[in-house]
């Protein structure tokens, strides 16, 4: 039986039913099958490399997913059309990179994006390239915390702020807890530094408007 850990479950929730999916960097094609199985019309389950390409064919045989194509694409260079695209697993910055090739863009795309780090580069270079956060959501495994983020391209560019940057949409008490702590943790390392003193000090402010914000959601 096909499984996902929740950091995917809560990727492939956000995945609408009925159209095409692009899974990018499909690596073993988990995901690809997943939807495959669970409303999807058609997946195209895309990588950059070979390995991972191969992984992904032997698991499309195993499941019996016919309608699961495995395509080799840099990003989604050599992707027409899909409905929903999702990229789970990768840094917040290339995911952004990989979006601004997308050929097919429409208000009518949907994007579920989860980053493994950046994702407040992301969200500020979604926004500044006319896309909109529509939600977020939170998954553990572990000790490890994900987000998850579904966008939407609107057109309308504009600059956010710091706040919004590092919370976006999340609404859950306990991953704001933990980006205030990473931050206040990067607020120590740079105190020992006096050239450094003022951004750790934006930084610490920061910080405490996010546990405030999780405290008001508790």
């Amino acid at each position: 039986m096909l499984t996902l850990d929740n950091r995917l479950k809560t990727a492939a929730a956000l995945c609408r039913s009925g159209g095409v999916v692009c899974d990018v960097g499909t690596d073993h094609a988990l995901l690809a099958c997943y939807l495959a199985k669970n409303g999807a019309k058609e997946v195209i389950a895309s990588d950059i490399n070979d390995g991972p390409l191969e992984s992904a064919r032997r698991t499309v045989g195993q499941e019996g997913c016919d309608n699961v194509r495995v395509l080799k694409s840099d990003g989604l260079q050599q992707i027409d059309y899909a409905d929903d695209v999702i990229i789970c697993g990768m840094g917040g910055e290339l995911i952004a990179d990989i979006i601004a090739d997308c050929r097919f863009l429409t208000k009518d795309t949907r994007f579920i994006l989860q980053p493994m780090t950046k994702a407040e580069i992301l969200r500020r270079r979604l926004y500044a390239d006319g896309f909109e956060i529509l939600e977020e959501r939170t998954a553990y495994d572990g000790k490890r915390a994900y987000v998850v983020m579904l966008a939407a391209y609107t057109g309308e560019r504009c600059d956010i702020g710091e706040f919004f940057a590092y919370t976006g949409k999340v609404t859950d008490p306990k991953f704001l807890k933990l980006t205030a702590e990473k931050l206040n943790k990067n607020c120590r390392g740079m105190e020992i530094s006096e050239s450094f003193a003022e951004e750790a000090e934006k930084l610490r402010s920061l910080a405490d408007a996010i546990i405030k914000r999780a405290e008001e959601l508790s």
